[in-house]
């Protein structure tokens, strides 16, 4: 992912529980083009997440692993009480982000960085 930039994610994988290392993947308002893959995240869940109306995508080709939790979190602008958590997806969504995920991991077609 290019430079550091403070954006909603999503929490795909939770790899070491015990210690907390976990992959997030992006929401943007970017729309994927070349070869970067994304979901469009729908109207619906946008404003459940209390994300803007703009059209947003979940780039599964490439993520930031860290440590949850971390400094690496941002609060939610104007949550109360203060939480970095936007919500959930729902599920059917994020089983579709899980699963297209992991086929570009095999496919050795997407990036995960440490931070």
């Amino acid at each position: 992912m290019g430079g550091r930039k403070d954006r909603s994610a999503v929490l795909v994988i939770s790899k070491d529980a015990e210690r907390g290392s976990c992959i997030v993947v992006p929401i943007t308002h970017r729309e994927p083009e070349g070869r970067t893959v994304g979901i469009e995240v729908p109207a619906a869940v946008r404003m459940t997440l209390g994300l803007d109306d703009r059209r947003q995508w979940i780039i599964i080709s490439e993520g930031n692993r860290f440590v949850w939790p971390g400094p690496d979190l941002r609060p939610v602008p104007d949550a109360q009480p203060p939480s970095v958590i936007y919500g959930r997806i729902p599920r059917s969504l994020f089983v579709d982000v899980l699963t297209q995920l992991q086929t570009l991991i095999r496919a050795k077609r997407t990036t995960v960085v440490a931070r």
